[in-house]
């Protein structure tokens, strides 16, 4: 929705205040400084949908769920993609889409000189449109609650990965593969689709986009030893985030540079510390057996691995089967989930791993202390999404560096 269509309503509804919420009234309130801005939250009660029906437009938040709107919406994705003067960049994924953006933004900075890193990664897209001309580059971080609604594509989507996730939000697997699907479905023929050949399920999407589809580009011009990024995952998300650079014609060397010196995202196979010897890393991020997986293919001796949460019916069987594989002692399992992982790993016969079911973190870190061995890894990468204990994966992942920081003083 462009400005001058917003500017036909007088009576606007921001649906949802998070920190894009907020984003929007400002947003509202300078351009539309006539228009009547009203605001409903869930934090407001049972009653705070039916407010929708005293307004002319509501401007839906990421969070609130397409199904629950009432009146003519709109979302602040939406007015972003009609209103930035210059190249947006959207990469999106099941996994990986975080750094992958930010390692794509940390290339481009290396050369241009107004990148700007914003969307699901938590800086509101509407604050990127301040002082933005036609040389502005966007790098967005797309959700699939950003997407889900969106009917603009970016000039440049890179594609990371798809698996089955979401779909409390969305209703079916399904429909969070469409929603995803938009971040190419709009492109243009003028318009590039940037994807990783290994992955199957995104590989068939070029037939969605009339865009020119370009896959990573195979060769891997660093230094191994100079990349604080672990694990061949990382490796694809390196490649992918060269490709968009080589795009825009970004010089290998200047893409090297920023790659040595980028460190990794917090809770994303961070090191957090060394007791005793062992070595305790927070993955929170990883809320999917795949992500998990991908976790334990990129460390070596995994001793003891933290995992469980909500259950949103996946499929563990692959994951105990890496389990097995290597040879992990020692489970915590937290509820909801840690009962049908407990249930998969009895069934076999070969593996006997020491069991711990908890619902605390301390007492969750003291026994990866207790059952990991010098030369080992305490590994927190659940599997599982973070909502059956904790707020989210960030709150899930501080605790347990703050538990381990606890054993670096007490022991």
């Amino acid at each position: 929705m462009t400005l001058s269509e917003l500017k036909e309503y007088r009576r606007i509804l921001i649906l949802g205040y998070g920190k894009e919420g907020k984003s929007t009234e400002v947003f509202l309130h300078k351009h539309l400084p006539d228009a009547q801005i009203s605001i409903a939250d869930q934090v407001d009660g049972p009653g705070y949908l039916a407010k929708q029906k005293d307004v002319d437009l509501v401007v839906r938040s990421p969070g609130v769920r397409v199904e629950l709107m009432s009146q003519k919406w709109t979302t602040a994705t939406n007015i972003f993609f009609h209103m930035f003067p210059g190249k947006i960049i959207g990469v999106t994924g099941t996994k990986g889409k975080s750094t992958t953006a930010s390692l794509t933004y940390a290339m481009l900075s290396s050369v241009y000189t107004d990148v700007r890193l914003v969307g699901n990664i938590g800086r509101p897209m509407l604050d990127a449109l301040e002082g933005a001309t036609n040389e502005t580059i966007a790098v967005v971080e797309l959700s699939s609650y950003q997407l889900t609604d969106l009917y603009s594509s970016p000039h440049i989507s890179l594609v990371v990965n798809w698996f089955p996730e979401h779909k409390d939000f969305h209703g079916s697997f399904d429909a969070y593969k469409r929603a995803k699907q938009n971040a190419v479905f709009f492109q243009s023929e003028k318009d590039f689709f940037v994807y990783d050949p290994k992955e199957r399920e995104v590989s068939q999407w070029t037939s969605l986009s009339k865009a020119k589809s370009l896959t990573y580009t195979e060769d891997f011009p660093f230094e191994e030893t100079k990349i604080k990024l672990l694990g061949a995952h990382n490796r694809r998300n390196i490649q992918g985030a060269l490709t968009v650079a080589r795009l825009l014609n970004v010089p290998d060397e200047k893409s090297a540079t920023a790659l040595y010196a980028f460190n990794p995202l917090p809770h994303r196979l961070q090191k957090v510390g060394v007791v005793r010897g062992i070595t305790f890393y927070d993955d929170a991020i990883s809320t999917t057996p795949e992500s998990t997986i991908a976790a334990l293919e990129s460390l070596g001796r995994v001793d003891t691995i933290l995992l469980g949460g909500q259950d949103r019916g996946y499929d563990f069987s692959k994951l105990v089967d890496k389990l097995a594989d290597k040879q992990v002692q020692a489970i915590v399992l937290f509820p909801e989930t840690g009962g049908r992982i407990k249930f998969d790993l009895l069934k076999r016969d070969d593996y006997s791993p020491k069991i711990l079911q908890t619902e605390r973190m301390e007492e969750a870190v003291q026994f990866g202390l207790e059952q990991s061995v010098t030369g080992g890894i305490c590994l927190l990468s659940t599997a599982s999404p973070s909502y059956s204990l904790w707020k989210n994966f960030e709150e899930k992942g501080e605790l347990f560096q703050k538990a381990v920081k606890n054993l670096e003083t007490t022991t």
